[in-house]
């Protein structure tokens, strides 16, 4: 039986990895921190879970048609550094020397693009795991896929299921975009609407069975402030939901490929880190 695919988001783990690390572990060319802490979580992924393939996915911070719905949109977020723009230009080669598929789009995020791999890896009877520390791939939670969330740095994981989705926000993956729209996320930069929170964002949608049926019954909605919003920002919380709601493209099914641990301990060698390279050469036995 082969292991599931392991679909990456590459920017959340550079990021996180950049933020953890100090920047004095160096390359030849500067700061290798972001490239070696994802290395070392995506490491101990593939020896605990056993993928058939691993998929890094990538793509703009903010992509355009969310943009347009909502200027506001991550529009918060500081600028890349330096070192950190650097590591990520260096990315794709680094990572495919371990046998590792980049997949780059540049009109989709790489959210879009790991829920559109792990549907095609379903649809091809396959299952799928997929690394981030983004709860909106929470929606794409599933029998057959799973979300290895992870935690805050470079500090593990936690494996995030359909019935999981469940007990953190009492709404199943399927509605995870419509209690975005409605609770908001600051991390986006949504602000969901006025006066509605986890709870009861939740208890509409258990309620009414979706944000539309929600809007649609505002007047039967108590207190009256909960009612006000939903009459008076149904464009807007529908917009979230849209922004919230990843969007699919047709992507190939990486071919089977074990990690290249030999090439992986090269690229490491070259880019200066000389421990992970020695570690990788004892993997490659």
């Amino acid at each position: 039986m082969p292991g599931p695919l392991l679909a990456v988001d590459a920017p959340s783990l550079l990021y996180r990895a950049y933020h953890a690390l100090p920047d004095s572990i160096r390359g030849p060319n500067g700061p290798v921190n972001a490239l070696l802490g994802t290395t070392n979580m995506l490491l101990a992924i593939v020896l605990e879970r056993g993928p058939r393939a691993v998929v890094l996915c990538s793509g703009p911070d903010a992509a355009r048609y969310r943009t347009e719905l909502y200027p506001p949109y991550h529009a918060h977020r500081p600028e890349v550094p330096p070192d950190l723009e650097r590591q990520f230009g260096e990315a794709p080669a680094f990572f495919e020397a371990f046998d590792w598929t980049w997949a780059d789009d540049d009109e989709l995020e790489a959210d879009d693009l790991l829920g559109s791999y792990a549907h095609a890896e379903v649809e091809a009877d396959g299952s799928a795991e997929i690394v981030t520390g983004d709860r909106d791939l929470f929606q794409c939670a599933a029998d057959d896929v799973t979300v290895l969330y992870v935690r805050t740095g470079v500090k593990g994981y936690e494996t995030v299921d359909a019935a999981d989705v469940q007990r953190r926000y009492g709404v199943p993956p399927a509605l995870v975009p419509d209690f975005i729209a409605l609770r908001g996320d600051p991390s986006d930069g949504l602000p969901g609407a006025r006066g509605v929170g986890e709870k009861t964002a939740a208890e509409l949608l258990r309620t009414h069975g979706s944000l539309e049926a929600a809007l649609d019954a505002w007047s039967r909605v108590r207190p009256a402030r909960v009612a006000g919003a939903l009459r008076d920002q149904r464009d807007e919380v529908l917009m979230f939901k849209d922004i919230a709601t990843l969007r699919r493209k047709a992507v190939e099914r990486p071919a089977d490929a074990p990690t290249d641990f030999r090439g992986g301990a090269r690229a490491a060698r070259t880019a200066g880190m000389d421990r992970l390279a020695r570690r990788l050469d004892e993997l490659d036995g």
